[in-house]
């Protein structure tokens, strides 16, 4: 009887009704209303917004610029990996915060420093967050460039074309392409020394019947004492800060 006793309780246990164990699902969610949704939403957006954010440096900054003329010196040195892209990003990322550290300052002190302390609705936060970087854009923005996407705006009948309060949608695609264009430019001038370089080793190299010498190998060594004699990363990192307004 003793041995049998544990079995007994075994099945008292498991003759419980069913629906005791029923979960009630509904009741641990709650009541979902409008204010839930509005959260969620602010969370995915707020987490989308993080996820874009590299592309959101390379749009509305100065970062663009940097990193092709950091590129098209290396191509023109004949250095395809030195130096390395960490360390060339790395210069083009801090020359960026250096160079938007005002427009920085000013969406923060105006927009993010008053959402965080609930003094304004994320509504006018976003747009005082904006402001600073359309400022900026408006500034550096080619006329051309903005004319075209304000002539697509118009033909779309967008009225506001202003670039101080156009929208970004406008002014973004218009300040990347004339970035680049900018970038571009820099670059030509950053290379053509080198290419005079190039053309006088290979002339020599020519007269002197070595004909299997490959003038890169030559001209790489008088490239980089070049670049060195003229102290090059203290003048284009100047140049290219002292480019914006």
């Amino acid at each position: 009887m003793i041995r049998t006793l544990p079995f007994a309780l075994a099945l008292l246990l498991l003759a419980v009704p069913a629906q005791a164990q029923t979960l009630d699902l509904g009741a641990l969610a709650g009541d979902v209303d409008g204010t839930t949704v509005a959260y969620i939403i602010q969370i995915f957006g707020l987490l989308t917004v993080l996820s874009i954010a590299p592309g959101i440096l390379i749009m509305v900054t100065s970062f663009t610029r940097f990193v092709i003329a950091f590129s098209i010196l290396r191509a023109g040195m004949g250095l395809p990996s030195t130096p390395a892209n960490l360390i060339l990003i790395s210069l083009a990322l801090f020359m960026t915060f250096y160079v938007m550290a005002p427009t920085l300052d000013r969406a923060w002190n105006e927009g993010v420093r008053p959402l965080m302390d609930n003094e304004i609705s994320e509504t006018v936060a976003m747009e005082r967050i904006a402001q600073p970087f359309r400022t900026f854009m408006a500034n550096n923005v080619r006329e051309k460039d903005f004319a075209l996407f304000a002539d697509l705006a118009a033909e779309r009948g967008e009225i506001d074309i202003a670039a101080d309060s156009v929208d970004l949608r406008v002014l973004i695609p218009a300040f990347m392409i004339s970035e680049i264009r900018r970038g571009f430019e820099i670059g030509f001038l950053i290379v053509l020394p080198f290419l005079v370089i190039d053309l006088i080793v290979a002339t020599i190299t020519m007269s002197m019947g070595m004909m299997m010498l490959p003038p890169t190998v030559v001209s790489l060594p008088f490239k980089i004492l070049f670049f060195v004699l003229i102290d090059g990363w203290n003048l284009l990192v100047g140049s290219l800060v002292r480019s914006f307004l």
